[in-house]
Formats: structure tokens, sequence, C-alpha cells
């Protein structure tokens, strides 16, 4: 039933964006086709080829915006993410939508088969800046409207927290300090089995006493604050409060600061945290990895004319070949061949041995002045 309830509301919040959405595209079409010729006439001498041309793109551009939303995960539970972290996903999701769009147009050409007139860029990124403004003021009015019910008590999550005095009182303060995260504290558990209060919050016992406190009182969530070693000791809890529904959070001190993303895998049914310092979301690197094969093609198609007469100049002034090769470390220790066009001598790396005293850097960087190694067309 919570699973149901779950996936209705994610498919309402969805329904929602993609409303937006759809307003956006009706709201730039008519901002640039309407505003746009009368406000920059210079600009914009004549308006977009009628609506019902456009409307032929509008299928594209929502499923363009769906993917991403649904593949970033935009529609779990962000009851303790800040605003900043929802509008750089938002931004994200928005980058990812427009390269998507872009490689529909321009890449599949849809634009000739969908269209009868040239495609508006102006109109694009009108959309894409629309849709994010939108999206991003409902998540806002979302957030607030959420916020305050859960400070008035409604839409409210009960908690009990179990851990050492201290980890419990730590993170029995930060969920008081922070009153709209809608979490309300039942009780505290000290895992040394002490009963000792050190705040406002009721001590209910020990780790023996969590299936009693959660049979006895209303409560949504379990929060474990120990240390890896606690775990094994606690199967048993977590399998029991999985029977009865209760969701468990366990908060381990092992994990840094937010420095790295952190996230949940599974590994053949055996759950994985991982801590990434990179973007680790397989859509997003896509989109970038297309992003950066685009541009670089564009910037190589545009600079080849000026790379075959360095080549030719290369080999008009020195033998070997135009090229230089050598091997590169790249993510993660792995290894890739660079390509470059040669400004120094076919055997400048067996030389550099016989130049080391030459050298002008410290560390394994080599420099040298008036390095004789280098072509008549290499830097001086």
């Amino acid at each position: 039933m919570l699973k149901q309830r779950i996936r209705l509301q994610a498919a309402l919040l969805l329904a929602l964006d993609l409303a937006l959405v759809a307003a956006a595209f009706f709201l730039a079409y008519a901002i640039r086709s309407e505003l746009f010729p009368q406000v920059l006439p210079d600009l914009f001498p004549r308006p977009l080829y009628p609506l019902s041309d456009h409307l032929p793109l509008l299928p594209l551009a929502l499923l363009a915006w769906a993917v991403p939303l649904v593949a970033t995960r935009r529609y779990r539970s962000h009851r303790i993410a800040d605003l900043r972290t929802e509008a750089t996903a938002i931004l994200k999701v928005a980058a990812a939508a427009t390269l998507l769009i872009l490689f529909a147009i321009f890449v599949l050409q849809l634009d000739q088969l969908l269209l009868q007139d040239r495609f508006s860029r102006p109109w694009l990124l009108l959309f894409s800046g629309l849709s994010f403004v939108l999206l991003l003021a409902e998540k806002i009015a979302l957030r607030t409207l959420a916020r305050d019910l859960r400070q008035h008590g409604l839409n409210q999550r009960a908690v009990l927290i179990a851990g050492t005095p201290e980890a419990a009182r730590q993170l029995a303060q930060s969920i008081e300090d922070h009153s709209y995260w809608g979490l309300k504290i039942v009780g505290l558990i000290h895992t040394d089995g002490s009963r000792s209060a050190q705040g406002t919050q009721p001590v209910w016992g020990g780790v023996d006493d969590i299936l009693r406190v959660v049979s006895e009182n209303v409560v949504d969530d379990v929060f474990f604050a120990v240390t890896p070693n606690e775990l094994p000791a606690l199967q048993t809890i977590f399998e029991a409060l999985q029977e009865q529904g209760i969701q468990t959070r366990i908060a381990l001190d092992l994990l840094p600061p937010a420095h790295s993303q952190v996230q949940l895998d599974s590994l053949a049914g055996r759950p994985v945290v991982t801590l990434s310092p990179a973007p680790s979301s397989l859509p997003l690197l896509l989109f970038k990895r297309f992003y950066d094969v685009c541009i670089g093609v564009v910037l190589l198609a545009i600079s080849l004319p000026a790379i075959l007469v360095l080549a030719l100049l290369i080999k008009i002034t020195s033998s070997g070949s135009v090229l230089y090769r050598q091997t590169r470390c790249g993510l993660n220790g792995r290894r890739f061949t660079m390509y470059k066009l040669r400004t120094m001598v076919v055997d400048a790396d067996t030389r550099r041995a016989e130049l080391t005293h030459l050298n002008t850097m410290g560390g394994p960087a080599f420099k040298m002045d008036r390095d004789p190694r280098i072509t008549p067309l290499g830097p001086r």
C-alpha cells in the first residue's frame, strides 16, 4: 500500500512537471512570435511560423524533459534536501533536456520531418529557460507548503533514534534544529544499554527494547546512529522492522562530509554504500560525453585547414612522422594514446637523459632554455 501511494505521488508530480513544461512551450512561442518582433524588431523582424506547425515538437519536448526527470530520481523524497541542491538538480535536468532536443533536431534531423520551416534557436533557449524557472518555482512552492504543514504538525513522520548516547543525542538535536523536515522524535534507544537522558527526549531502553517500542507507539522510521562494527548484531532487528513495514535509516559515522556523493547500490542483493568523488549519474555522463564529442568534432572541422597546413610544414622542415604519439594516464589510471602535431625531433624522448643537467624545473617536469630538440616550427 505504501509503495502504491509513493508511485501515485511520483506520477502526479511528473504529470504536474510536464504540464509546466508544456506551458513553457506555449509561453516561449508567444514571447518569441508576438513579443520579440515588437520589442526587438531589428533582431526578430518577423514572427515564427504558425503554432499548428510548431505543435509536432511538443511530444518530443515532453519526452526530452521526462527522461532526465525520471532518470535523476526527481520523484524520490527530498524532505531533508536543501534548496540549492534542488535548484542544481533542476538546472542539470534542463541542460540534459536541451541537449536531447538538439540531438533529435540537428543530428536526427527531425526538424525537417516535423516542421515546415526553419527551426528557431532563440525559441529553444527561451523554452528551456522558462521550463527551468517554472519547475523551480513549483518546487519552491511545494517545499514551502510542505514545510509549513510540517511545522504545524501535519505531514510528519514519527522517528525512533537508536545509537550510543552521544550519537543519538547529536542526531536528535539535528532533527530538532530542522523542524521543517517534518520528523517527530518518539524517543531514543541507547545501544550501550544506559537509560540516562542527556536531552529533552525520553530514553526507552536498549536494543532489546526496539521492537517493543515500535509495537506500542506509532513509528514510521527508525534511525540507527551506529558504527560499522555494530551492524551485524542489529541484523535481526532490521529484518523485524522490515516485516512491519517500518523504514530503517542508518547514519554511519565512517562516511566523510558531503564532499563525496553518497548513493546506495545493490551487489547480488547485498546493499553497498558508494562514495563517488565525481558525478556518477549515467544519463548526465552520457549527455556530457555527447556534448564533448559534438564540440570536439565541430572544433576539429573548423581547425582542419590549419592542421593540414601545419602538417605539411612539419613534413618539409623536419624528417619523421607528422604526429607525435605518447601514452598518458587518464581516469583512475587508465592508459590512452595521445596524438599531437610534432614540434620536436623524432628521438626527443631518448635524448632527454643527456640533457637532464640543463633542466630548469623541479620534480618530474622537464624544461630548458634553447632546447636543441625543438624543430623550426616548435615554440622557442
